[in-house]
């Protein structure tokens, strides 16, 4: 394995010294980039979505349950898989009460949609052990419309706002083969209310969503990082995953 250098520790110090100085320079630019996330105009929902729940149909303004924001994950479930996505199951899987209850304390909450039946996810959600509820989107609009679910035959090709040329662009052309239609993608959604208003103001897609748990912002900060096939330097696992996380 290619560890670390060993050295002294005010060698180490005057490393660590000069790291500190790029953290502090990327977390503000984290706050600066949260900012301006913060600044984004929003989109009026116009159209009556609803999903199926454990307690009924539901429309989207139930998803608040009653708070101001609603931070929504796209689960990547198609209707004839038998499991859902393993990634989409790893952030699951790191959904504590805890952090539902700090998001609740500040005026949000979370909600998981996935396109398979309603009796498909109890069945996985029994099996996961879960008891945060997940609705179904299933027979609706809700996937396609915002681009989580692509299939050219239901609506025009986009993802991470890229349509059919930007993503031929940037090598993603695969996403375009019909033969592999209807195809699944994650996405996290945020939504706020105004009255009975409810409006769309973000949505992350890919490598964005990492942002929901927890484990890879703990990763990060180790020698070994995530373990993963693409950081840099190379070798500091004998066993480096592929960047799915899975966390199996």
């Amino acid at each position: 394995m290619n560890l670390p250098r060993v050295v002294s520790r005010d060698e180490w110090l005057v490393a660590r010294k000069e790291l500190l100085i790029r953290e502090k320079e990327a977390t503000r630019a984290k706050d600066a980039l949260n900012t301006r996330r913060r600044n984004l105009p929003m989109v009026k929902i116009e159209k009556a979505y609803s999903f199926d729940g454990p307690k009924g149909r539901v429309g989207l303004g139930d998803l608040f349950a009653g708070r101001a924001q609603l931070v929504l994950q796209h689960f990547m479930f198609d209707p004839s898989w038998e499991d859902g996505c393993p990634s989409c199951t790893a952030a699951v899987d790191e959904l504590s009460d805890g952090l539902l209850r700090h998001l609740r304390a500040r005026n949000t909450n979370y909600a998981i949609v996935a396109r398979a039946p309603l009796g498909k996810i109890e069945g996985y959600r029994a099996k996961r052990g879960w008891s945060i509820p997940i609705y179904s989107s299933y027979g609706s609009d809700f996937n396609y419309d915002f681009h989580v679910t692509l299939d050219a035959s239901v609506a025009p090709i986009e993802f991470n706002f890229r349509g059919p040329d930007e993503l031929r662009a940037a090598g993603m052309d695969w996403m375009l083969n019909e033969a592999d239609q209807p195809m699944e993608q994650p996405g996290l959604s945020c939504f706020l209310r105004d009255g009975e208003d409810i409006f769309h103001t973000y949505s992350t897609f890919g490598r964005g969503t990492e942002q929901a748990g927890d484990a890879y912002g703990i990763l990060d900060m180790t020698a070994l990082g995530r373990q993963e096939e693409w950081e840099e330097p190379k070798g500091r696992s004998d066993a480096a995953r592929a960047a799915i996380p899975s966390f199996t």
